[in-house]
């Protein structure tokens, strides 16, 4: 992130910034700042997730091996989607 204050629009996301404005019109005036500072630090953590993935996104457009443990799950996703279908969901 950079040094710049961040503002709502920093979220990238209007799901969360809804979630920001309702928690922040429904805090207490002595929770402003708290509620403030959570949801910089949310903000931060996302634009910090953005960055790493678009660093890997790059690395893998190279051909590059990608950092880090990587887990097969799809056949956990498979059995977790044919057990859902079997209870009806759509």
């Amino acid at each position: 992130m950079s040094t710049e204050p961040w503002t709502i629009e920093t979220l990238g996301s209007p799901v969360l910034s809804q979630r920001f404005l309702g928690e922040i019109n429904k805090a207490p005036v002595d929770q402003l700042v708290p509620v403030f500072g959570k949801w910089e630090g949310i903000a931060k953590r996302v634009l910090a997730a953005e960055a790493r993935g678009r660093g890997l996104a790059a690395a893998d457009a190279r051909g590059e091996e990608l950092p880090g443990e990587w887990v097969d799950r799809i056949e956990w996703v498979m059995q977790e989607a044919a057990r859902i279908r079997a209870r009806g969901a759509a």
